[in-house]
């Protein structure tokens, strides 16, 4: 079964369950508090000669599309206390879900 209206797609969100509240802010704009998922994987690759890895952490925030309807490389988010730098917008493709944006993010 599909999502099948912004209500049904909201209730992923709530706070209650699965979503944390964060404070994005647009450049020129007002802050304001949107409900996301947070996401904040672990990887690490081999390097060649086996003896070292090479670890990141990749942050992403998928929220509701039209709560981040201007969202930009650059914009800011605070998660849990942290603030994080925007770098990667995917809409739509990048999370599967369809009125859904991934944000890619950077701590600041």
């Amino acid at each position: 079964m599909g999502i099948e209206s912004a209500d049904d797609l909201s209730d992923f969100f709530l706070t209650d369950d699965f979503g944390v509240a964060a404070t994005y802010t647009a450049a020129g704009e007002s802050a304001a508090t949107i409900n996301i998922l947070f996401d904040d994987p672990f990887s690490s690759v081999p390097l060649d000669t086996g003896e070292r890895n090479v670890e990141s952490n990749t942050p992403t925030a998928l929220a509701i599309s039209s709560d981040v309807a201007s969202v930009a490389h650059g914009d800011a988010i605070v998660i849990s206390g942290v603030t994080y730098a925007i770098v990667g917008v995917q809409k739509d493709s990048g999370s599967g879900y369809q009125g859904t944006t991934l944000l890619v993010l950077e701590t600041q």
